[in-house]
C-alpha cells in the first residue's frame, strides 16, 4: 500500500491531448477480464456462496436480516438499469436509466408503484428538498422533453446533460420546472440545504463525460485551466435553487478543489487476470509502472490501422505479423498518450460523489484517485482543506461520515461497477472501503479496509458501492451495497477492526455469463433497509436481532424519524427519549462487558420499575438511576458508554 495524504503540486499539463489521455488511463485501469469461478467457492461454509442463478428466481441467503417484499420493475422500466434511490415521506423515489419509479412504502411488507415517470437519461440518480425532485442526465441522448427516441446529432438544442427539476408537490403527477445544463452533464449530485439561507438550496454537481460542444452550450472550453481559465475541466458546479421560483435555478460557482493535485497512486491488474488475458491472446503492456490489459476495442483500432497500412480492408485480415506489430507498438502508443516521462501528470478532472455532512461544516469527495475533505461553510464555494490517495484504490466512488463526524469512510468502485471484483483471486484491499478517522485539524489518518467477506463469481459484478448509517446509539453501523454481490451490514465503531453482523445476497442474474443486477444503493430508512436493485427492482428488509445487535438496539434505531433522505447529503442522528434508547446501552454494555453483570441487572430491573411507574414517581425513579449511573462510571470498563446510559435515563427523566 503506497498511501499519500500530502500530494506535491504538479503542474497542468497544457494540451488537451495528454488530458484525454487521462480518460484512457482510466478505460484500462478499468478493463474487465473474465476469470474461472475460484476452487476455493465449493468449500466454503458462507451461505453466499453457490447460490442457484436467476433472474427473479435466485437463490436467497440471509443472515440477521428479513427480506420483508420483493417487487419487480414497471414494464417500462425492465430491461433499463435502476440506479440510486432518494425518499420522502412515505415515499421511495428510484432512479432508472428510462426515468424513475416513485414507490410507496407506508406498508413496507407491500410497496405500491405509485408513478413510473418515464424520462430516460443517465444515470438518472434523484435527490429530494422539500417539494422537489432533482434527477442527473449525462448521456448524449437525453432530452429535455423526456422524449424516449433520443437526440442523434452531435449538436442539439434538445439534448439535456446537466439536472432536471421537477415539482412533486404532487407526487402522482411530477412537474418539470427546471434544467440546468452543465458542460459535462450531471453523473451525480448532490444537494445541500444551508442553515443559515432558507431561500435557496445548492445542488453540486459531479459530471465526468466529456466536455460538451460551445455549440450546443455556450462557454464549454476543453482546454486545460492554464490555457483558457475557463475550463470546464478540474471543477465541479454548484447550482444555486430559489425554493420559491426553482425555474431560475442556474451556476453560481465553479470551485477548482482539485488544483494542483498530482495524478495518484494506482495498482495493476490482478496476476490471475493478467495470466487469463496472456493465456486467450489479448494484448498486455506496461503502463505507468504497471502492466495493463489493453480493452480490446482499443486494440482493434490499432489493428485496423496496421493492416490498411499495408493495403487490407480492417482487422478481419489481421495475421500473426500483425499482431506481432500491434503488440510492439501498443507500449510506444499508450506511453505516449499518458504522457510518460514529460512531468508530474495532474489528478482528477472531477468528483465521482460527493457527501455533505452539514452538521459539522464538511464534506466527503470521492474524487477519481483522491478522497477529499471539503468546507462547506460557505457552500457557493466549498474549500478543499485535506486530501488522501491510496494505491490499493482504483476509483474513489463515494463517502460516508461517522455520527460524531470523527470518522469517514470512502468506497473504491474497482472495475466500474461492471466486473466480478469479488473473486477469490481478488485482494481483499482491492475494490473496498477505506476507513480514515479525522483528526481535530481536519486531516485524514488511515484506519482499514473493509471488504465484503463473501468470494463471488466470475459471473458476478461485484464491488463496494453505495451505503449509509444506521441509527444504532453508540455505534457505527453501515449498510452498504455489493452489486451482485448483495448487501452487508457491518460495524465500524473501532475503525481498526470493522466486521459484519448481518447480509442479504442473491445468487447471479445468469450462471453462464455476466448479467446486470445486483444492489445498486441499500440504505436505511425510517426503520427498513431499502435496496435499489439494478435489474430486479426495489427490495426493502430489515434487522433481526442477533448476538451483534439486540432488538433493543432495533428498536432505539426506529425512534429516529426523517422527513426525507438523500443518502449524499448526511443527516446526524438524534434519538429521542425512550427506554429502548437506555436498553439498548446497556445490551452494549453487557456484550462488552463494559459494566460489572451483577450491576447491569440491577440497572434493568430499576428501568422496569420506572417503566410501569408514571408522573412524578416515574421521574424521580429515573432521576434518582442518573445520578447512580454517572458514580457507577467511575472505574467501569467502559465509562463513556456508562456516562450515555445515565444521560439517557436522565432525558427519560425529562421527558415524563
Amino acid at each position: 500500500m503506497q498511501l499519500a495524504s500530502s500530494p506535491r503540486p504538479a503542474r497542468v499539463r497544457s494540451t488537451t491531448t495528454r488530458l484525454r489521455a487521462l480518460s484512457l488511463a482510466a478505460a484500462l485501469a478499468a478493463a474487465a477480464l473474465q476469470a474461472a469461478p475460484a476452487a476455493a467457492q465449493g468449500t466454503s461454509s458462507d451461505p453466499r456462496v453457490g447460490l442457484r442463478a436467476g433472474r427473479f428466481d435466485a437463490g436467497e441467503a440471509t443472515w440477521n436480516m428479513r427480506v420483508l417484499s420483493r417487487s419487480q420493475p414497471a414494464a417500462e422500466f425492465a430491461g433499463a438499469s435502476s440506479s440510486d434511490v432518494a425518499f420522502t415521506g412515505n415515499y421511495a423515489i428510484q432512479g432508472n436509466y428510462n426515468g424513475w419509479m416513485i414507490w410507496d412504502i407506508s406498508n413496507p411488507s407491500r410497496p405500491s408503484l405509485v408513478k413510473g415517470f418515464v424520462c430516460p437519461a443517465s444515470q438518472s440518480d434523484v435527490s429530494v428538498y422539500k417539494n422537489l425532485l432533482f434527477v442527473s442526465g449525462e448521456g448524449l441522448t437525453g432530452r429535455l422533453d423526456c422524449g424516449t427516441q433520443g437526440v442523434r446529432d452531435t449538436v442539439s438544442q434538445e439534448r439535456l446533460r446537466g439536472l432536471r427539476i421537477f415539482d412533486i408537490t404532487d407526487i402522482r403527477n411530477p412537474r418539470n420546472v427546471g434544467n440546468v445544463q452543465t458542460c459535462r452533464g450531471s453523473h451525480t449530485h448532490t444537494v445541500l440545504a444551508d442553515p443559515d439561507d432558507r431561500e435557496n438550496v445548492y445542488v453540486y454537481i459531479s459530471g465526468s463525460a466529456g466536455v460538451r460542444s460551445p455549440s450546443e452550450l455556450a462557454g464549454c472550453v476543453n482546454e486545460t485551466p492554464d490555457r483558457d481559465p475557463n475550463s470546464a475541466l478540474f471543477r465541479i458546479e454548484v447550482v444555486k435553487v430559489p425554493l420559491g421560483n426553482p425555474e431560475r435555478a442556474a451556476i453560481v460557482s465553479s470551485p477548482r478543489i482539485f488544483n494542483d493535485l498530482a495524478a495518484p497512486p494506482r495498482h495493476g491488474e490482478t496476476r490471475a487476470d493478467l495470466e487469463a488475458a496472456r493465456a486467450r491472446g489479448a494484448f498486455v503492456v506496461m503502463v505507468n509502472g504497471h502492466e495493463r490489459v489493453v480493452q480490446q476495442g482499443f486494440a482493434n483500432v490499432v489493428l485496423d490501422s496496421i493492416v490498411r497500412r499495408r493495403g487490407g480492408t480492417g482487422r478481419a485480415q489481421a495475421t500473426a505479423a500483425d499482431s506481432a506489430t500491434a503488440r510492439a507498438m501498443l507500449p510506444g502508443i499508450l506511453a505516449a498518450a499518458m504522457g510518460e516521462g514529460s512531468g508530474p501528470r495532474p489528478g482528477p478532472t472531477q468528483c465521482h460523489d460527493i457527501t455533505v455532512y452539514p452538521a459539522i461544516g464538511l464534506a466527503g469527495g470521492a474524487c477519481e484517485g483522491y478522497g477529499m475533505l471539503l468546507d462547506i461553510s460557505d457552500p457557493v464555494n466549498p474549500v478543499r482543506v485535506s486530501a488522501v490517495a491510496d494505491s490499493n484504490f482504483s476509483y474513489w466512488h463515494s463517502a460516508t461520515f461517522s455520527n460524531d463526524g470523527s470518522k469517514v469512510l470512502f468506497s473504491d468502485e474497482w472495475g466500474g461497477g461492471g466486473q466480478p471484483k469479488c473473486r477469490a483471486t481478488d485482494p481483499a484491499e482491492w475494490g473496498a472501503d477505506a476507513i480514515f478517522s479525522v483528526t481535530r485539524d481536519r486531516q485524514m489518518q488511515f484506519r482499514s479496509y473493509y471488504k465484503l467477506p463473501a468470494v463471488q463469481t466470475a459471473f458476478e459484478n461485484c464491488v463496494a458501492h453505495n451505503g449509509s448509517l444506521i441509527p444504532i446509539p453508540g455505534r457505527d453501523v453501515m449498510v452498504q451495497a455489493w452489486y451482485q454481490g448483495g448487501i452487508s451490514v457491518f460495524d465500524w465503531t473501532d475503525a481498526g477492526r470493522p466486521r459484519e453482523i448481518a447480509f442479504f445476497d442473491r445468487g447471479p442474474a445468469d450462471s453462464t455469463r455476466m448479467a446486470p443486477g445486483g444492489s445498486w444503493s441499500a440504505y436505511w430508512y425510517n426503520g427498513v433497509i431499502v435496496s435499489s436493485e439494478i435489474s430486479r427492482g426495489l427490495d426493502v428488509m430489515e434487522l433481526t436481532p442477533s448476538e451483534h445487535l439486540s432488538q433493543n438496539e432495533i428498536d432505539a434505531a426506529k425512534t429516529v424519524r426523517l422527513e426525507y433522505l438523500n443518502a449524499q447529503e448526511q443527516p446526524k442522528f438524534v434519538w429521542p427519549p425512550s427506554f429502548a434508547l437506555a436498553r439498548a446501552y446497556l445490551d452494549q454494555l453487557q456484550r462488552g462487558n463494559g459494566l460489572a453483570a451483577a450491576r447491569i441487572t440491577a440497572v434493568r430491573q430499576a428501568l422496569a420499575t420506572a417503566e410501569r411507574a408514571s408522573g412524578a414517581a416515574r421521574g424521580t425513579a429515573l432521576t434518582q438511576l442518573a445520578t447512580a449511573l454517572h458514580g457507577d462510571a467511575r472505574g467501569a470498563a467502559d465509562e463513556p458508554r456508562v456516562h450515555m446510559l445515565a444521560a439517557a435515563v436522565e432525558q427519560l427523566a425529562a421527558a415524563r
